[in-house]
């Protein structure tokens, strides 16, 4: 299939949570051109989304987790990897619980769910990460290479001290069908050797012989492995998963040793900087402060964006904003400790966010961008004179009326704010 890929129809799983072991269901449901991948809470009052990426990622034991507090999202992966495997890039995925149901254990469910749906393409370009030079992250024994190619290759090696288990490796090139045939049957696996620590950490409450491979000091207790190497088959299934987090189809070799949630979440962060980067000339849209003087209604002092340095039609954009020490609102903020406001950090992310929207209407000349609401800000470390913000805005939604984004800032790769907005456009 060409285009941007939703399914056809709603369709819904009901299942207790692997780690939280609460009931949940879960319901698919397509989402149109451009909206992308998110989550959304059916069980708290407003029903907050969370979009699939790396930005809203939170280090978590032995699990992928989303966003914090009550509207977390944990153990996402296995969902995650059904969607990526089939290269779905439009969907919304309803929850009326923090954890979807681990079913039997494997993407499998999942992904014949999404098979029965329909998978259907509905126009519009997919968005693709691909890389221009090689990224090595290690993450205590997790070590990860990846590599441009024009495929998704995923290579994966593990070595864990039990007999049935051992050293073990493959490599797969991941299409919809190698994904269905080799990995989404894979099964999650634990050893009962660490059932009593984990179950003292809060997580296992739903596992059982059922939807994990359980093993004691010797053997596999009560089930059949579905391959001989069924352990790396679900090792490599969960980077799958943890790649969609890119919020793009990746395109690279991936060499992963002794993955874990946390490294791959690493490595995607690391990817995702990198395939962000300046591009060549060619390859880049660039605007300069005369273009977007044109585009944008600000001007001094409250015109934040000086350069736009990559832009995806309706998809993504990524603007500069150079801190100096001549910026007025460095006078008052403060006298001797100079630090940006974080208002104005969000109002920079806003205004990038408005050039992308910009493109998306008729006569940019007479409209002006209406932000209606900014949630899940969170500010990391001050800024300060000299630092040069990188301001990178994908959008989550886009609709008629409203469009959401999601807005990140950094400077020197350290992320500095963050925040989920909500726009309009409107006449002036």
């Amino acid at each position: 299939m060409t285009g941007r890929l939703t399914i056809g129809a709603s369709v819904s799983l009901e299942g207790v949570g692997l780690h939280l072991g609460q009931p949940c269901r879960l319901t698919f449901v397509p989402a149109a051109a451009g909206a992308g991948l998110r989550f959304r809470r059916v069980d708290l009052p407003g029903a907050p989304e969370t979009p699939v990426h790396v930005g809203v990622a939170v280090a978590a034991e032995r699990r992928t987790q989303l966003g914090e507090g009550a509207s977390a999202l944990h153990t996402v992966e296995h969902v995650l990897a059904a969607v990526a495997g089939l290269s779905i890039d439009d969907l919304v995925i309803e929850m009326d619980g923090p954890e979807p149901p681990i079913l039997d254990g494997s993407a499998e469910p999942f992904r014949v769910a999404l098979v029965g749906a329909g998978i259907v393409s509905q126009g519009g370009t997919p968005s693709v990460l691909r890389l221009r030079e090689p990224v090595r992250v290690v993450d205590g024994e997790s070590v990860y290479v990846a590599t441009p190619a024009d495929t998704l290759d995923v290579e994966v090696a593990i070595d864990f001290p039990h007999p049935r288990i051992g050293a073990q490796s493959g490599r797969w090139t991941v299409t919809p069908a190698s994904f269905a045939q080799e990995l989404a049957p894979a099964r999650t696996f634990g050893l009962m050797s660490w059932v009593d620590d984990l179950r003292a950490k809060g997580l296992i409450q739903g596992a059982s012989a059922e939807n994990t491979i359980v093993l004691d000091a010797e053997e596999i207790v009560g089930t059949t492995l579905r391959w001989p190497d069924e352990f790396v088959r679900h090792k490599a299934m969960d980077v799958v998963g943890d790649l969609a987090l890119a919020g793009a189809r990746v395109r690279a070799k991936i060499s992963a040793t002794k993955p874990s949630h946390r490294g791959t979440v690493t490595l995607v962060r690391a990817m995702v900087a990198q395939a962000a980067g300046p591009a060549a000339p060619t390859e880049a849209r660039v605007l300069g402060i005369e273009e977007i003087m044109q585009i944008l209604p600000h001007r001094y002092p409250f015109l934040l964006v000086d350069r736009i340095v990559e832009m995806e039609e309706k998809t993504r954009v990524v603007g500069i904003k150079n801190v100096t020490i001549n910026e007025p609102f460095f006078q008052g903020h403060f006298p001797g400790h100079p630090i940006m406001p974080g208002v104005l950090i969000v109002e920079a992310m806003a205004q990038v966010g408005g050039v992308l929207l910009m493109g998306t209407v008729d006569d940019p000349g007479s409209k002006v961008v209406y932000f209606m609401s900014m949630d899940n800000v969170k500010f990391r470390r001050p800024v300060k004179p000299g630092d040069q913000l990188r301001i990178e805005v994908d959008i989550v939604q886009l609709r008629s009326a409203v469009c959401r984004i999601r807005g990140v800032a950094k400077v020197d790769d350290t992320v500095v704010c963050e925040a989920d907005m909500a726009a309009t456009v409107r006449a002036r």
